[in-house]
């Protein structure tokens, strides 16, 4: 998660708002220092790294040889060169053991002296950069920078309105696609989180004293290459995963996404008959100057509310110039091409990673949410996927079969899922480390990616003229947008939703249907568009706050663990929902296990962070606000923080290595990370591939 929606916001006034949204934003309790076991870890948590002050651990990757590498996000601009850039590096000088040992390294003290906080440091070996967001890669771009359909690079100076994150500045998941047998020279694929988002492909290789060089003249951005392009390309590109197929999938972390805010279901607007105090930012996503509609509700409003991801709105206008829309003058809308919602906030698989460009595809059947991170199962059917953010889901999608089978992705079918906590009562009052949650999983909806993407289509033409034009008594095209436009516009999109897109009456009609198990065709739609209102409506628990990581380790299989990050257990987890748990704003990492149709039943709590006012003797060495979770071959995971200070002594965010507690279970069947070249299979005949 970038800077944009933590550090930065912190210290203004918008700062309480995002709360609804963002751990640690409106949300820690300096005296919340009572929870049972937190901090606590079943196991051994040691620091590897420390990163360089206002940088988050992301993008965490090992190669085959033991090498770590991982991205400097968002660094301060005050940090020493070369710290004071976003980048992309690697440990040089130091290799993870693979092979059972696991006493590679020696933890790393706590960052204390201002040149400590200043730079990466590391229990092993040393940073080296191999590249810099920025940097030129061609006569006409520069490496994570986007541009229009013309080649203007999408920046401030070349562009008004609000942008999601400096350009090129969030470098977030890393992912090596090899195209030699011993897997030194390849493809980095590197997503960068911004709107318009971003993928990079470096090619990359390991030279006989085991660095890596990289060839930024070879490098590309996917963003400006025809066939993203042909998708309407992707917004806020955050973690993602290699597949069992060996292509690199990233995930959109479509924050703005939200059609009602907190616990609220569509259900409730509509049984209330408003949507004051409960709706969310999706609703005006074609509103002229989108991200002003915060600023307009406290205004309009006596009782004011969070229109949750309200601030993910900002780097839409930029989304429209990507498409080839116009900048307007003043207060007028954007004609068009504007997004279309609905295109966004999926995982993209690159599916030709070797090709001259690559060749991209999202899996819109797998739901749309605010993406954190996908993980595949091996048996290339079962796909977990977790949703940032307050009030949010962990989600799971079961192919008819496997996923590369299919001549055309397009064709891919299955079923999408949603979970239910169904011990709800054991959690009540107690603390998340001393209860495992159990889950069933609710079918939400059966499509194909074909039947999904026809749905999508259906809005593509919709625009901020739409939005004033519908929502209005008399306005037309052809006239101002005065102040009182744009508010009798927005108080109907309040009142009776924005009719533009999905109304909430579907959505309640859907509900109705699921629950008498028929669903009309023309419905099918709601679960696969609208993800998180549908699944809340059925009673799913969706209430998550910032579900920031899930993996387990290439070629896990059955009875072997996933890993899912939670980075702070607070708003519906410990207040408004079912659970209400005792909070914990550290966080939770919980573990699973693939059971033999790689289904998962049970979250373990194994790493539970600190609280808010925890002093620096339990907060220091504790992990805080986990986010990205990677795990070794060995069964090891490290674990990345997007951490507020709390009680730190040290405000850097750090990478930890866990070990769990019984090691000879995670080390699982330790077959490696498939680091071969990547082809082309026939995959028609992958039915029987276990």
């Amino acid at each position: 998660m970038v800077e944009f929606t933590r550090r930065q916001l912190m210290a203004t006034s918008m700062a309480a708002a995002l709360g609804a949204s963002v751990s640690g934003v409106g949300t820690a309790v300096a005296t919340d220092t009572n929870t049972r076991r937190a901090p606590s870890v079943r196991g051994e948590l040691k620091r590897f790294s420390s990163t360089a002050l206002g940088a988050e651990v992301t993008g965490p990757f090992v190669f085959k040889d033991g090498t770590l590498l991982y991205s400097l996000q968002h660094p301060s601009g005050d940090n020493p060169e070369p710290y004071n850039r976003s980048g992309i590096g690697y440990f040089s000088g130091f290799r993870f053991s693979m092979d059972g040992s696991n006493d590679d390294f020696t933890e790393l003290s706590t960052p204390q002296t201002n040149e400590q906080q200043g730079r990466i440091r590391s229990a092993g070996g040393e940073y080296e950069f191999l590249a810099h967001g920025g940097e030129t890669i061609s006569d006409t771009e520069r490496l994570g920078v986007t541009q229009t359909p013309d080649g203007t690079d999408i920046t401030r100076e070349n562009f008004s309105g609000t942008m999601y994150g400096d350009p090129a500045a969030n470098p977030d998941c890393n992912q090596f696609i090899p195209t030699n047998p011993d897997g030194t020279t390849g493809y980095l694929f590197t997503n960068w989180e911004n709107s318009p988002g971003n993928v990079s492909r470096i090619p990359i290789s390991q030279g006989e004293n085991g660095g890596w060089n990289v060839d930024l003249d070879g490098a590309i951005n996917l963003a400006d290459t025809k066939p993203f392009r042909g998708i309407d390309g992707t917004r806020i590109n955050c973690y993602g995963d290699r597949t069992p197929w060996n292509t690199m999938i990233s995930a959109e972390e479509n924050y703005a996404h939200p059609r009602v805010s907190g616990p609220t279901t569509v259900g409730e607007i509509v049984a209330n008959g408003t949507g004051e105090g409960y709706i969310g930012a999706c609703q005006f996503w074609n509103r002229p100057a989108p991200s002003e509609i915060q600023s307009a509700i406290e205004e309009y409003y006596d009782d004011a509310w969070t229109v949750q991801g309200w601030w993910a709105l900002s780097g839409i206008e930029f989304l429209a110039y990507y498409l080839g829309a116009q900048p307007t003058e003043s207060a007028a809308p954007i004609s068009g091409p504007y997004p279309n919602p609905y295109r966004y906030g999926y995982f993209l698989d690159i599916r030709e990673p070797t090709a001259d460009p690559p060749q991209p595809v999202k899996y819109y059947v797998m739901g749309r949410a605010s993406w954190e991170a996908p993980d595949i199962q091996n048996d290339l059917r079962t796909v977990y996927g977790c949703s940032d953010g307050s009030n949010k889901g962990i989600y799971k999608f079961v192919a008819d079969r496997p996923i590369p089978s299919y001549h055309d992705p397009m064709d891919i079918a299955g079923t999408l899922y949603a979970p239910k906590v169904t011990n709800e009562a054991a959690a009540k009052h107690h603390s998340p480390a001393d209860v495992p949650l159990e889950i069933e999983w609710l079918e939400l909806g059966y499509a194909t990616n074909r039947e999904v993407e026809a749905w999508i289509a259906e809005y593509d033409e919709i625009t901020q003229v739409d939005y004033l034009a519908t929502h209005t008594e008399e306005w037309t095209a052809e006239d101002p947008v005065t102040d009182a436009v744009l508010e009798e516009a927005d108080r109907e999109v309040v009142e009776n939703g924005n009719q533009n897109y999905i109304t909430n009456e579907e959505i309640v009609e859907w509900a109705e249907q699921y629950d008498d198990g028929d669903v009309d065709a023309k419905l099918r739609k709601v679960p696969f568009l609208e993800t998180r209102a549908a699944a809340k409506e059925v009673g799913a628990t969706i209430e998550f706050n910032k579900a920031e990581g899930v993996d387990s380790h290439d070629g896990a299989r059955p009875g072997d663990p996933v890993y899912f990050a939670i980075s702070a257990l607070s708003d519906g987890m410990s207040e408004d929902g079912d659970l209400q748990f005792e909070r914990v704003d550290g966080g939770v990492v919980y573990r699973a296990t693939l059971q033999h149709d790689y289904d998962v039943s049970t979250l373990e709590p194994v790493i539970v962070g600190p609280d808010a006012g925890d002093p620096a003797d339990s907060a220091d060495d504790a992990l805080v606000n986990v986010d990205n979770v990677y795990v070794m071959d060995d069964g090891r995971v490290l674990c990345c923080e997007d951490a507020d200070q709390f009680g730190r002594s040290y405000s850097n965010d750090c990478l930890y290595v866990y070990q769990p507690e019984d090691a000879d279970q995670d080390h699982s069947h330790n077959e490696g990370r498939s680091d071969t070249p990547t082809t082309t299979p026939e995959w028609e005949h992958a039915e029987g591939y276990r």
